[in-house]
């Protein structure tokens, strides 16, 4: 059989009330998902029951339950959001200049580029003949304040 490559984001996961990844969601009989507390809110400040997203109108209040297969996703789609947003970088640490997005830790810094790179990224001065030549040392920060004092013809490290 084969594989679907689906892409989960989380506004696949996201309430249409409080436009956040479901909390406690459940299901409404017309097949819409909220959280609990934002649909309960919602039929609180209205005359008569709704759907919010296609406005199929309950003749009383529909009796909500956990729906727990979406509830388990959105926990795991929560877990990858905060684990996506943690920086790879320990405050002691150094993060790479030439990383975009999350910063990878540094393990080398150029005095040549004044750059910081991480393994990925320190690559090319390990393969380009150019760059070779160029001076590496242990991962620093505030290279900015080196590359001033370059121009004055010091660039020797405090």
């Amino acid at each position: 059989m084969a594989c679907a490559n689906t892409s989960w984001s989380e506004e696949n996961f996201s309430c249409s009330i409080c436009l956040d990844v479901f909390s406690s969601p459940v299901t409404t009989t017309c097949g819409h998902n909220f959280c609990r507390t934002c649909i309960t809110k919602f039929w609180d400040e209205q005359v008569q029951y709704k759907c919010p997203v296609c406005n199929k109108l309950f003749n009383t209040r529909p009796d909500i339950q956990v729906n727990t297969f979406l509830s388990e996703l959105a926990a795991q789609i929560r877990t990858t959001v905060r684990v996506k947003e943690q920086p790879c970088v320990e405050p002691a640490e150094v993060p790479c200049d030439v990383c975009t997005g999350t910063q990878q830790k540094a393990v080398k810094s150029c005095l040549m580029c004044f750059t910081s790179c991480c393994q990925t990224h320190l690559e090319p001065h390990q393969r380009v003949a150019r760059l070779q030549k160029h001076r590496l040392v242990e991962p620093m920060d505030r290279l900015e304040d080196l590359m001033s004092l370059s121009s004055f013809g010091d660039a020797t490290p405090t």
